[in-house]
């Protein structure tokens, strides 16, 4: 999530907007494989309010699956519990994409004449 994608960001921006609800539930962070500054300056930039951490120089991404063998990143979530020992699971993950239910936009492009038809994210509008 973060510069290097158009649709990374078209994720970003939506959790954005919903990011207060989620905290209210569970903590929530994006992570990236842009470096700390790179993000900071890219998270100013949109107005992003959650926290971001850096997967570069760890295998993080990768370990999640959203990183395939050649170092090409596929956005995702991966959802997290902590037991009463302090150990810390992973509980469930999905990969997002055009139409998934994690991105609201292209569900309301299908109520539109033509549907989505062939519409891509872009940075700027």
């Amino acid at each position: 999530m973060g510069k290097g994608c158009v649709y990374c960001t078209l994720w970003a921006d939506g959790f954005n907007g919903v990011v207060h609800h989620l905290e209210n539930r569970a903590a929530f962070v994006v992570v990236s494989p842009d470096e700390p500054e790179v993000q900071r300056k890219f998270a100013e930039s949109r107005g992003w309010i959650f926290k971001m951490y850096s997967g570069r120089g760890n295998s993080f991404i990768k370990d999640m699956g959203f990183a395939t063998a050649d170092n090409k990143y596929k956005p995702g979530v991966s959802t997290f519990m902590k037991d009463e020992k302090g150990g810390i699971y992973r509980v469930a993950s999905a990969i997002f994409g055009p139409g998934d239910d994690y991105c609201g936009v292209w569900h309301l492009f299908d109520l539109l004449p033509g549907g989505r038809e062939e519409w891509k994210p872009k940075f700027n509008y």
